[in-house]
């Protein structure tokens, strides 16, 4: 699979405004590597009071990017999509690291590359980068489970 424009991400992904975090798929090699971007405009919901004197994007929803990438690898690799029956939860965030501020108007590249696949626990290593310059880095670890399974513990 190349690429995704939003309408095929919307059918991967179950997030939606304000929380969809990612508006392309440049690239996507399922059970290896995905590259995807956010275009970061000063119209996002959290540069109201994350900055208002200097929009900064908040490291976590970096990694929550990042994460939404990682999703669409997941569900590529497995061969399905979104589906009201199962979510895909974080278990795991590791080694976080934020080098350089995201700010309005920057085109945040999310490169995720899946590192290990082992008992319904998936584990990547995602870098977000803003041109060459890396802004944020994390090792991710993530599941999928089904929500009518958990409403019935």
């Amino acid at each position: 699979m190349n690429s995704m424009d939003i309408h095929r991400i919307l059918e991967y992904l179950p997030h939606r405004y304000p929380f969809l975090m990612i508006d392309r798929v440049l690239s996507c090699d399922p059970g290896k590597s995905v590259l995807a971007l956010k275009n970061v405009t000063i119209n996002e919901p959290f540069f109201v009071g994350h900055f208002p004197h200097h929009p900064v994007m908040p490291g976590v929803m970096i990694i929550e990017a990042l994460a939404q990438a990682a999703a669409i690898l997941t569900f590529s690799t497995e061969g399905h999509k979104a589906d009201p029956s199962i979510v895909y939860y974080f278990v795991g965030i590791d080694n976080a690291r934020f080098k350089k501020p995201v700010t309005a108007g920057d085109a945040l590249h999310l490169d995720v590359s899946l590192t290990r696949h082992l008992r319904g626990l998936w584990k990547f290593h995602g870098t977000a980068r803003v041109g060459d310059t890396v802004a944020a880095e994390a090792d991710l670890l993530c599941t999928i489970r089904n929500v009518k399974d958990e409403q019935g513990r």
